[in-house]
């Protein structure tokens, strides 16, 4: 069965083309299960995602695409949210939706936030220690799996975007962060949006996900779309590499219920 569970829509101001074109696009590729998974509203960032205004009209849209569709594709209706102290909002969260993907783009620096995974911040990788910026980040995602109110773990080691890359073993800095999402029940997403990123590799690395095997961490699909050439973006390889780990079978989910498949 293919499931990709990580999809954007035009909402988060930074993708292109219409629910039908993807979910059309999905059906010619023979994806089984297709999540859309847009940001979510929040007080912060509001250049890169939704408005709470227009949550109600995607919520709307993706609701009756599954109806359109649904002789046709398994269509699921999700949020990716920021995990960033403060601002992750109650009115998301009691949202009626089939999972919520959590996800970490935020760090602090100094008295300010810093969007790592965005080019304007290239320079702060430059002004700190490197082995710093992967521990503070890897502590964000230890803290927000701690929350347990996440079903799935959005882009494991996207601080990898840029390719500034750690001095320290990735799986010392990253151990704790692994345990808490063992503990707290998450998925793990296999992202390959990497692969189109200067750093030309999938989320999570060869050694994470190793290491979230030896935990018997679930694993889940998304392609993380944000145009419809990228719908089921590197399926086959990044397929093949869950595989090679020893992975057979993938999580998606229905109304936060998780249903477990062969890939």
């Amino acid at each position: 069965m293919r499931v990709d569970l990580h999809n954007h829509t035009t909402l988060c101001n930074h993708a292109t083309g219409t629910i039908d074109e993807y979910l059309l696009r999905a059906i010619e590729l023979g994806i089984d299960v297709y999540g859309f998974s847009d940001h979510a509203p929040m007080n912060y960032d509001p250049k890169y995602r939704m408005t709470f205004e227009e949550k109600a009209s995607y919520e709307k849209m993706v609701l009756e695409a599954k109806e359109k569709y649904e002789d046709k594709i398994k269509v699921l209706l999700a949020y990716e949210v920021d995990y960033l102290d403060g601002f992750i909002s109650d009115e998301v969260m009691k949202s009626k939706v089939d999972y919520f993907i959590g996800s970490v783009h935020f760090l602090k620096n100094k008295n300010d936030m810093w969007g790592f995974d965005n080019p304007e911040y290239i320079s702060v990788y430059e002004s700190k220690d490197i082995d710093t910026i992967w521990q503070e980040y890897f502590d964000a995602i230890e803290a927000m799996a701690k929350l347990g109110i996440f079903d799935v773990v959005g882009h494991l080691d996207l601080i990898k975007v840029f390719k500034f890359l750690p001095k320290k073993d990735v799986r010392l800095i990253a151990q704790n962060a692994l345990k808490a999402i063992k503990k707290s029940n998450m998925v793990l997403e296999i992202n390959p949006a990497g692969l189109r990123k200067p750093v030309e590799e999938q989320y999570p690395s060869k050694e994470l996900l190793e290491l979230a095997f030896e935990l018997e961490i679930p694993i889940t699909f998304g392609s993380d779309a944000h145009s419809v050439a990228q719908v089921g973006y590197k399926y086959e390889e990044v397929t093949s590499f869950a595989k090679g780990i020893g992975y057979e079978k993938c999580i998606y989910f229905d109304n936060r219920d998780r249903d477990m498949v062969t890939f």
